[in-house]
């Protein structure tokens, strides 16, 4: 790579943090561009940007955060998540620690298909998403090792992936709302029909649509409702059908401001994830983080159990089900196991490269 690609855009952007009560420095953003960016399509970017989010100072111990699908950094900028973690004398406290999250290829300010290309923006793949993270923090960041990669339901299977690939990059893994498994089931099967509720709407036109497809919201609130939220919340929250019908309502009524494109590309990334079969690669202690009653994920298939009995060095921190909880969207509130990643970074050994 030439070394005009390692330059990092001028001039970092403090993010407002007027919406938010959280104790720990002002957020900045950053670009970089990545040259000739190949993906396992065997298609070839001549310029991929990657928008990233810091906080804290580069003096500080890295930790690489990965946000879910449909999101960006500012999906793990909420006081549930980043008010709970980032703070003084929290676990990841930003004094301390080097905070990095990057917008995912396809997400966020990083380059998509809604940039311009539309649907001849090449396919990616959660592989091609860590690739460009892992360029991103060692070319544009210039950081050879990370003390800590955490993510959070699409972040938490690229954490897996990281681990894997990258096995000698990290002190620790904690992979969140996930797992280490082929993407099947309930969860393939919700995303897939979603999908096609989409495409198939006329007003998509084969991705050459002139306004944002018209059952684009239908699809995404039935896929939202059936596959995160929790059960037992849901009870307590929806209990009638008079309550029933005003959550839908509600939701129906929300804006969609995502892209079509865009968002089927996101979605459709995931459709090849399997972190199943290079598991023993995983050097780095690994705490796995789900929700009992996690939709996507859910425990009593037995597959994440069996799969970690092949993480040397990993464990499972199931938070119970309640009230409180929200299904596969458990992870995003930090309060249930800041705990629990605090004692992880106290005790894993900080190894050199």
């Amino acid at each position: 790579m030439k070394a005009s690609c390692a330059a990092l855009s001028a001039g970092l952007l403090s993010i407002s943090m007027s919406a938010m009560a959280a104790d720990y420095p002002a957020p900045k953003q950053g670009d970089w561009v990545a040259r000739d960016f190949k993906f396992h399509t065997g298609e070839t970017m001549a310029e991929l940007k990657l928008h990233y989010t810091t906080i804290g100072e580069p003096t500080g111990q890295p930790v690489l955060v990965l946000h879910g699908t449909g999101q960006s950094a500012a999906g793990m900028l909420t006081p549930a998540f980043a008010g709970e973690l980032f703070g003084a004398g929290q676990p990841l406290d930003a004094s301390k620690y080097y905070i990095i999250i990057p917008d995912a290829v396809g997400h966020g300010k990083s380059s998509k298909p809604s940039d311009g290309m539309k649907t001849s923006f090449p396919k990616y793949d959660y592989d091609d998403m860590v690739a460009a993270q892992y360029r991103l923090v060692t070319e544009g960041l210039g950081i050879k090792h990370l003390r800590l990669v955490i993510g959070n339901s699409m972040g938490g299977m690229q954490t897996w992936l990281w681990g894997e690939k990258y096995p000698q990059s990290m002190d620790a893994l904690v992979p969140m709302a996930s797992q280490p498994t082929e993407m099947a089931s309930r969860n393939w099967m919700m995303r897939r029909i979603m999908l096609d509720t989409i495409r198939s709407d006329p007003d998509y036109n084969g991705g050459k649509y002139t306004s944002q497809p018209r059952m684009m919201k239908y699809a995404i609130v039935a896929y939202g409702i059936a596959s995160i939220g929790g059960t037992l919340a849901y009870q307590a929250q929806a209990p009638t059908a008079a309550k029933a019908d005003k959550m839908v309502d509600e939701r129906l009524a929300a804006p969609i401001t995502a892209d079509a494109n865009d968002f089927v590309w996101q979605w459709e990334s995931s459709h090849d994830y399997n972190a199943s079969e290079p598991l023993e690669r995983i050097e780095a202690p690994l705490l796995l983080i789900n929700a009992a009653d996690d939709e996507r994920n859910p425990p009593e298939t037995g597959v994440t159990e069996a799969a970690m009995k092949r993480v040397k060095n990993g464990r499972l921190y199931l938070i119970p089900a309640s009230t409180e909880t929200r299904g596969h969207g458990t992870t995003g509130n930090a309060k249930f196991y800041a705990e629990q990643l605090r004692q992880l970074l106290q005790t894993a050994p900080q190894r050199a490269m």
